[in-house]
């Protein structure tokens, strides 16, 4: 592995430092020895390329990650507000030891209210510990209330540079990409041409560390698969990428608008994908997702990428985890 807010507040408290400059990025993930090329996650990421360059692995099993979400009332952060003191608490350190030992899964994806400590030093240690547990991150899920395509430029700007901090974070940590939300602006539609801009910003800040970008067809308004599609093809940024999200455009509750979505952002992916089987919507109603289906819309467009297991309905995430690595390797 390489050195490489839901709310206003937990931003303001990120305490990260000031973006990492280039040289010391290169310092820090070298040793100061020559950086052409570095390994990561079982791959091999090149730096100050073009585009990006990952060497995926092709056997199921490491194909596959856990992300920390489904596990957000047991994860100890100062940030998590969505811990719950009756369950039994671990930090990332402990839920990568967790997903190793558990499920024999060498992938995690920490989302970003679950660091407990965000300065430098906090994440090189939590790296080192991802290290002796056998796990490498394969991307960190990033969520503020910022949007990129606010009207007042000073709250897009808030949001690019909130962006660019887990830009730097993802470069310590050793992940080799963030997902950014693309928060709505209430009254206001989601606008392509400032959302555009602000993440083409952040696009060519990614690619100077050789951190991808991606977006989720998460939110239906302001994350809407077309609407992301058409995102990224006005930035066309080879740092820019979709996340597809299996269950996520389910939730419209037309099972084929799903697949036709999951089509499109399979077109624009790259590293990462959500594997689950179902959402949880308003008032416990399920939407299930075409599992076999989905998967073979990712094999048809050629991805090689990660799926991450993210469940996201009521339950045991212990239990609907393995239930849905299962699967991932049935269908794999």
């Amino acid at each position: 592995m390489i050195t490489s807010a839901d709310e206003s507040a937990v931003q303001a408290a990120s305490g990260l430092a000031s973006p990492v400059s280039r040289r010391e990025f290169l310092r820090r993930a070298a040793g100061g020895a020559a950086a052409a090329e570095l390994a990561l996650g079982g791959g091999t990421i090149l730096l100050a390329a073009n585009e990006p360059h990952l060497d995926f692995p092709t056997e199921p099993r490491a194909r596959l990650a856990v992300a920390s979400y489904p596990f957000r009332r047991f994860m100890d952060s100062p940030f998590n507000r969505r811990r719950d003191p009756q369950h039994p608490g671990m930090d990332l350190a402990a839920f990568a030891r967790m997903v190793v030992e558990r499920y024999k899964v060498p992938g995690i994806e920490p989302l970003n209210h679950h660091f407990a400590g965000r300065e430098p030093k906090d994440l090189e240690a939590l790296r080192e510990a991802f290290q002796k547990a056998g796990a490498h991150v394969v991307n960190i899920p990033v969520d503020f209330r910022q949007s990129f395509y606010d009207p007042e430029a000073g709250q897009r700007k808030a949001a690019v540079d909130a962006a660019k901090q887990w830009v730097d974070a993802a470069v310590l940590v050793g992940s080799p990409s963030i997902r950014v939300h693309i928060a709505g602006v209430h009254g206001v539609a989601p606008d392509a041409g400032l959302a555009s801009e602000s993440l083409k910003e952040l696009a060519d800040y990614g690619g100077q560390h050789n951190i991808i970008v991606t977006l989720e067809n998460d939110d239906l308004v302001s994350e809407d698969a077309f609407f992301i599609a058409r995102v990224l093809d006005r930035v066309h940024h080879p740092y820019l990428r979709a996340l597809p999200d299996f269950g996520n455009s389910a939730m419209t509750g037309d099972p084929a608008f799903n697949l036709d979505a999951l089509t499109l952002m399979f077109r624009h992916a790259y590293n990462i994908s959500h594997m689950k089987d179902s959402e949880e919507g308003d008032g416990g109603k399920i939407y299930n997702a075409d599992v076999p289906g989905s998967f073979r819309i990712a094999r048809h467009s050629g991805y090689r990428g990660h799926f991450s297991m993210e469940m996201d309905r009521s339950g045991d995430p212990y239990e609907g985890t393995a239930r849905l690595i299962e699967q991932s390797l049935q269908a794999l």
